[in-house]
């Protein structure tokens, strides 16, 4: 019997009514992030604003997310792209007004959106009045400034290097040195201090006051520092986020900032989010972020991180999933941002990468718990690897180390038409130049193409909304799969879901575990293909074979393609 793997629409009786009032809401939302600077320019400036988010809200809504997640719109310098803030209660005049962000909230809830916004502890901007008033012998306690090392006080107080590169020290006008885990615009505060925690607590107040439902919060893992500033002995630490333990990072003393938080958030209706952007050297460690009186989400870079292999993402799978269990939580499951490569190059670029990234998003949005989506990886696009010097802004990249300096590739503006000078961005020019061939990886070119990445995404969050299985759960049931295939069941009220996903570089035969409902390749004879690798298409996968006995109710079987992956109802 032939199994063809294609993408057909659900049928009725795969299908039941979404929540949207359901409590605990975030346990299993489809999280969009707007990087608000190259989301949609309403201005002409070439720079994304507030504006132009709210009126591509809709977009957001025909993919089928449950809310939108912001990156800084708040007055800053933008030495770091707005996560050096100078006013948290302030909307940059790059990016509109108060008035704007007031509207943008109000039209995403009027679509059925929840917001999201960026909060930024760690750090302030160099033009704080804060830091101003540092600069000038006043309320150093504020930040952490210390002494200089050495005869004369001319070398840094420790041997901390800043995630940008170089020390993670800048010296001031009357000797001392102030602490900058980052840019030297971004002087870390001092967690230690009660006007510092008094004042975030009033920052969180006047937006919560605005509307929004939660807060993401910026480097949540390095708000408190070890006593004494303590030497680490080695260099390149930078490379060991995430997996070591640092005395600038995941130290046991933010738990107690997010508590007071999530007791605040606590004190609003409407199920206030708080999110951790927080690099743990484990899943364990991790977990303790979103523990039942702490933050609801923290982001699984683990599975980010993670290379396109079977045994590995099941082990970062069954590690994350028995980890946030043990607390009572569901895991967050993401694969791009604004801060790394985006998934379909940092998976082999080109063809074969946008088919582990599609591959990828499948998987991603079977795993029980919930998933965040970086604006633009729905139309496939790849990393912009080669950008003019002169037109990237990455302080990273301007330092010449730290975090490789390629930001800026991740944060191209994304592209809405085939024509006019931005693809749609904007009335003007954009400000990251954008590839030529990006005209036909826009939403307006990929819109109806069941070939498209885009409409993979729309039928797979569809899919993911309606089907009991799929969503909130507490774990996954592994299936025997031949070696570079992962194959699990989900159950819930009734229904089961199998997943399957070939990893390996071959087709793989395998029983047939039910009937399809959705393939990471494109239907067959479906239009696009090798003509046009990099338009959010690629090429059909390999013929699906006949079993042995075609007339029998038993041993069907199907050819998964090389890297693929297919929801089956079972």
């Amino acid at each position: 019997m032939v199994h063809e793997l294609t993408s057909p629409a659900p049928a009725p009786d795969d299908l039941r009514p979404a929540s949207p009032s359901k409590p605990g809401w975030w346990r299993d939302a489809v999280i969009y992030q707007v990087y608000v600077r190259s989301f949609a320019d309403s201005d002409g400036d070439g720079i994304g604003d507030l504006r132009g988010a709210r009126e591509r809200l809709p977009h957001l809504v025909a993919l089928g997310a449950d809310a939108v997640w912001l990156t800084p719109f708040y007055a800053s310098p933008q030495a770091d792209g707005g996560y050096d803030v100078s006013d948290y209660r302030a909307v940059d005049p790059l990016f509109g007004d108060l008035a704007d962000a007031d509207d943008l909230v109000r039209t995403a809830h009027e679509l059925g959106l929840r917001v999201i916004v960026d909060i930024v502890p760690n750090h302030t901007s160099d033009q704080h009045p804060w830091f101003r008033e540092a600069l000038a012998g006043r309320g150093r306690r504020r930040y952490h400034f210390r002494p200089g090392t050495g005869p004369d006080g001319s070398l840094p107080p420790n041997d901390w290097e800043s995630v940008f590169g170089g020390p993670a020290w800048t010296r001031v006008a009357d000797g001392s040195w102030y602490l900058h885990l980052f840019a030297p615009e971004q002087p870390d505060l001092n967690w230690d201090d009660e006007e510092v925690r008094a004042e975030f607590e009033s920052v969180l107040r006047f937006w919560l006051d605005l509307g929004v439902d939660g807060f993401r919060v910026d480097v949540a893992h390095g708000m408190v520092k070890a006593p004494g500033l303590p030497d680490i002995g080695h260099r390149e630490q930078v490379r060991l986020i995430g997996s070591q333990q640092l005395p600038f990072f995941d130290q046991d003393g933010v738990h107690e900032i997010h508590r007071t938080w999530r007791r605040l958030l606590d004190t609003y209706g409407g199920e206030r989010i708080g999110v951790a952007e927080a690099w743990a050297p484990s899943a364990e460690r991790l977990a303790l972020y979103v523990r039942p009186d702490e933050l609801h989400q923290a982001f699984n870079f683990q599975f980010l991180n993670c290379p396109w292999e079977a045994d590995a993402l099941r082990r970062v799978v069954d590690d994350s999933l028995r980890a946030t269990t043990s607390v009572g939580a569901t895991t967050t499951w993401v694969l791009s941002n604004h801060d790394v490569v985006r998934h379909t190059t940092r998976y082999g670029a080109g063809t074969a990468g946008l088919r582990r990234a599609r591959a990828a998003t499948l998987l991603m949005l079977a795993l029980p718990g919930s998933a965040y989506v970086y604006q633009g990886e729905e139309l496939g696009l790849p990393e912009v690897t080669e950008l003019p010097d002169e037109a990237r802004q990455d302080p990273a990249f301007l330092r010449g180390e730290g975090q490789d300096g390629l930001r800026d590739g991740c944060r191209v503006p994304i592209p809405w038409t085939s024509q006019g000078p931005s693809y749609g961005f904007g009335p003007a020019g954009s400000w990251l130049p954008q590839p030529p061939e990006w005209r036909e990886l826009s939403v307006e070119a990929q819109t109806g193409d069941p070939a498209s990445t885009l409409e993979l995404y729309r039928s797979a969050l569809a899919l993911r909304r309606a089907h009991p299985a799929l969503g909130a759960g507490d774990g996954v049931e592994w299936l025997p799969a031949p070696p570079g295939v992962l194959a699990f069941r989900r159950r819930a009220e009734g229904a089961s879901l199998i997943c399957t996903v070939n990893l390996a570089p071959d087709p793989v035969r395998l029983p047939a575990p039910g009937r399809p409902l959705l393939s990471s390749a494109p239907p067959a004879g479906a239009p696009g293909g090798d003509a046009a690798p990099l338009a959010g298409k690629v090429p059909p996968p390999a013929r699906e074979l006949t079993d042995d006995d075609p007339d029998g109710a038993e041993g069907r079987t199907v050819l998964l393609a090389p890297d693929s992956c297919v929801w089956w109802a079972s």
